[in-house]
């Protein structure tokens, strides 16, 4: 076999000025448009090598410097060799509720964590309420959160030596329990499911049950929040952090946008020990976890920053999350939730794939919970007046600061 990709002579890439121009005519814009259209055409089928493969650009040199490729198997053995003792291994196609045949180049952590990205459930955090419903361009939702929270995660979980594969994936499913409007969809639905509604446990045991994950994974997943057991792994615990550290500066910094809060109000504990930037902050947070497994193999954080964060916290709390508009738009979502619920469970004809279930039948009430809680915050919105007949002041406001 044949390899003749080699290592590019370091040049600069140079590209062609773009001229500004005055008084562009329509007929310009059709030719430019025409022009764009006719470059992208000529790339569709890519460019064939003498090696008798397509490569992406014509002058394409990349390759991997020796042929062949690193199967799973030998990647587990390399990883288990980087790895500290207590780390969570891969094994397989991993423990999971029903057997599979493990992929011939992925560990079955990676497995999880490729299926978690490409679930509905996961797609729609992008439309799930962080803090504040619809909104911003800037503020986060659920799914930038999650991303967030991930890279957290992976930040600690790399130089303490466990496994990032699985404490991405983690990271990544951690909320996908969530129902529409934050954490006040919790309240909503509670009433209808036995021992309340928890996003942690929804996720991992109905919203993501069909994707067949790993135990160690759903585990994870379903003990992220502090109120919860201790997860099972030191990159449930990991992530267990990460999720706090994450909300924490990015709901401060969001309310700040919002003119909420001001920058001068941040807690003179965190300014003083984390600084007053979110990034500062996200490595005065990062670097303590670390130091704690140097100093005492335990996943945790130095008190310092540990207090500095309890403090943050306690103040998002009362400047944010429990502020009088942030109650009144939680009882709005509770509302809405709770009666489109009901709704569902008197006429379950109306859920997707539920028409066999009787009306007021724990049957009709279960999927009519999923249902809700797989919404998005402006589908549920579409709902309550589809559905229920709401005008527009009955329904969730976006941010309020009167």
């Amino acid at each position: 076999m044949t390899f003749h990709a080699t290592e590019p002579s370091r040049r600069p890439i140079v590209r062609a000025p773009v001229a500004y121009r005055e008084n562009v005519s329509e007929s310009d814009i059709d030719r430019d448009m025409q022009e764009r259209a006719e470059r992208w055409a000529s790339t569709m089928s890519g460019s064939r090598s003498t090696e008798g493969i397509v490569l992406a650009h014509a002058d394409s040199w990349a390759g991997t410097g020796e042929p062949g490729v690193r199967d799973r198997e030998r990647r587990e053995l390399l990883e288990d060799a980087n790895m500290v003792r207590l780390a969570t291994r891969a094994h397989g196609a991993g423990e999971r509720a029903s057997d599979e045949e493990p992929d011939p180049f992925r560990t079955c952590f990676e497995r999880d964590r490729d299926r978690i990205l490409h679930a509905p459930a996961f797609r729609r955090l992008a439309g799930k309420t962080q803090v504040f419903v619809f909104p911003d361009d800037h503020q986060r939702t659920r799914l930038t959160h999650a991303l967030e929270v991930a890279q957290v995660a992976t930040a600690v979980a790399r130089p303490l030596g466990l496994n990032v594969a699985l404490t991405e994936a983690i990271a990544l499913g951690h909320d996908c329990g969530h129902g529409p409007g934050g954490h006040a969809s919790e309240d909503a639905l509670a009433p209808y499911v036995d021992g309340g509604f928890d996003h942690a446990v929804w996720g991992a045991d109905v919203t993501l049950t069909h994707l067949n994950l790993c135990r160690q994974t759903i585990d994870g997943i379903r003990n992220h929040s502090w109120s919860r057991p201790a997860p099972g792994t030191p990159e449930g615990e990991v992530v267990s952090w990460a999720d706090r550290i994450a909300y924490v500066c990015h709901d401060f910094e969001d309310a700040v946008d919002a003119r909420i809060v001001s920058p001068e109000q941040l807690p003179a504990v965190v300014r003083a020990r984390c600084g007053d930037t979110r990034p500062s902050q996200l490595g005065a947070f990062i670097t303590s976890m670390i130091a704690a497994a140097r100093d005492n193999g335990r996943i945790g954080m130095l008190a310092p920053e540990a207090e500095a964060l309890a403090e943050f916290r306690r103040f998002n709390y009362e400047e944010v999350y429990l502020r009088p508009a942030s109650k009144k738009q939680a009882s709005a979502v509770i509302d809405l939730l709770r009666a489109l619920v009901e709704h569902y469970i008197a006429q379950p004809t109306l859920l997707p794939g539920a028409a066999h279930f009787e009306p007021s039948t724990s049957e009709a009430r279960m999927a009519a919970v999923s249902y809700v809680a797989g919404m998005t915050d402006r589908f549920a919105c579409r709902q309550g007046v589809a559905l229920l007949g709401w005008t527009a002041d009955r329904l969730p406001r976006g941010i309020d600061v009167e």
